[in-house]
């Protein structure tokens, strides 16, 4: 019996990869403003190395850029980088469509759910908060809790101990064929792939279930409830 819809957060309730890039460009235009001797171009291709680098999580970006640039942390600069991504940030994050809606509906069919993200403590639960999504949640966990991502193993296992549930009785949703669905696969819980998210050009999902809105998920969630009766 279905009890219980796993979420990534990422790209899966929110288009984080629109935002990330909207608020680095906000980002570049001030700190050229404020002095940067750089191109627009230039400077974009500079950050997004340092992100594939330190990870797109990276809280001190800026500061590994500025340094490498410039060699020094020139603090105009540096504010200006700050205020500008916080400006394209607030703009920018939002959630996908449909998403409370569905959150609501799941939440009448009486199944937990639960957040599932590689992201770090701090900024998962700033983002849910920021979108007013967090009391919708019974866990949230995240790269502290088990300090491994998926696709291993152990924060599937976690969220299954803290559902004190068995596998077959969990749902998984995220857009990354790699990570979501071969961790969820792995340990026994059926896989959705949100294919509106997946930012990876992903041929094959490997998923149980695809869907192109994530109030789709009410149907196959129905589906199984149906298939349990």
């Amino acid at each position: 019996m279905l009890r219980a819809v796993i979420f990534d957060l990422d790209n899966t309730l929110t288009d984080f990869m629109r935002m990330k890039k909207v608020s680095v460009e906000a980002a570049i235009e001030e700190m050229i403003d404020a002095g940067l001797p750089m191109t627009a171009d230039d400077a974009r291709k500079r950050l997004f190395e340092i992100y594939d680098r330190e990870g797109i999580e990276d809280q001190r970006v800026f500061d590994k850029f500025l340094k490498e640039e410039l060699g020094e942390i020139d603090p105009m600069i540096h504010t200006a980088a700050i205020i500008g991504y916080r400006r394209g940030r607030e703009y920018t994050l939002v959630l996908y469509p449909h998403v409370k809606r569905t959150l609501l509906e799941l939440a009448r069919r009486g199944l937990k759910l639960v957040i599932l993200s590689d992201a770090p403590r701090y900024q998962a639960w700033s983002r849910l908060c920021y979108l007013q999504l967090q009391h919708f949640f019974d866990h949230v966990i995240t790269f502290e809790d088990t300090r491994v991502r998926k696709p291993d193993p152990a924060p599937f296992m976690r969220a299954i101990e803290l559902l004190q549930m068995r596998p077959d009785e969990v749902l998984m949703v995220g857009d990354w064929p790699e990570r979501d669905m071969v961790g969820g696969t792995g340990v026994g819980i059926k896989t959705v792939y949100a294919k509106y998210g997946d930012t990876s050009g992903a041929a094959v999902s490997g998923a149980n279930y695809e869907i192109d809105d994530i109030s789709e998920i009410v149907g196959i969630v129905d589906e199984l409830l149906d298939g349990d009766t």
